[in-house]
């Protein structure tokens, strides 16, 4: 199962700028919370200080079950294209502190090959990464973040630059995940993939402008990138009522 977070009351500036203020929202279980919002609004920096990446105010607070590992998946993947690194030498640098070149231990290999079937890049081993589509760089990012088993997924936007194979695959996955009791936390600008796929979502613009169920909390206006117009009252975060 995947950790409950409860973010209550988090607050980070930089300099004499405000970035966050007072952000209060709950992820469980078993559950896809979508972070949407305006571009520049905080929605990667309060992903950021749930990792504990950024210093902040306030308090987050993780209750884990036996597993706690995170899987992390970035909006893109910045690399050299010239390297010459196939696909496993990058999944081998993932899993394993020797050298790539070494090549993977045979305790790793299940997982690696189960992964890489999971995203469709099975035959792409020894493919040179800098060779590979965008979409099929995303895909390659999903795969690292499968291994270990995560409980919790992290994702950055990493679908912009994904086809419409690419994101069936993504969110099959993700449904797969969470009906395996994974907690998903997802920054995410399509909002009919948010409507789509999420359980719950919340609205920041430095400040938290709704959070809760999707159903509850996507009106017509923040469908079509007005966030505040409309917006329904947050539901603050209450232990499980929340």
């Amino acid at each position: 199962m995947g950790p409950k977070i409860s973010v209550l009351n988090l607050g980070l500036s930089l300099g004499n700028s405000t970035i966050l203020s007072n952000i209060n929202m709950l992820a469980k279980p078993g559950e896809v919370h979508c972070i949407v919002g305006p571009n520049g609004g905080g929605k990667t920096s309060t992903l950021r200080c749930i990792l504990g990446q950024m210093p902040h105010t306030g308090d987050i607070q993780f209750e884990w079950g036996e597993n706690k590992c995170i899987g992390y998946v970035p909006q893109f993947l910045d690399f050299d294209k010239t390297l010459p690194v196939t696909v496993n030498n990058f999944m081998t640098m993932v899993c394993q502190n020797t050298p790539a070149f070494l090549g993977l231990r045979k305790k790793y290999r299940e997982a690696v090959a189960a992964a890489l079937d999971i995203v469709k890049l099975n035959g792409k081993e020894k493919t040179m990464i800098g060779n590979l589509s965008g979409g099929e760089r995303q895909r390659l990012l999903f795969a690292q973040a499968l291994i270990p088993e995560p409980s919790l997924v992290v994702l950055d936007e990493p679908m912009t630059s994904l086809d419409e194979a690419g994101i069936t695959i993504f969110e099959d996955l993700i449904q797969d995940l969470t009906a395996r009791g994974k907690t998903l936390l997802w920054v995410n600008h399509d909002m009919a993939q948010v409507k789509r796929v999420s359980t719950r979502v919340t609205v920041i613009d430095t400040e938290v402008i709704a959070s809760g169920p999707t159903n509850e909390i996507l009106t017509e206006p923040m469908m079509h990138g007005n966030f505040r117009a409309g917006s329904p009252p947050s539901i603050k975060v209450s232990g499980e009522a929340a």
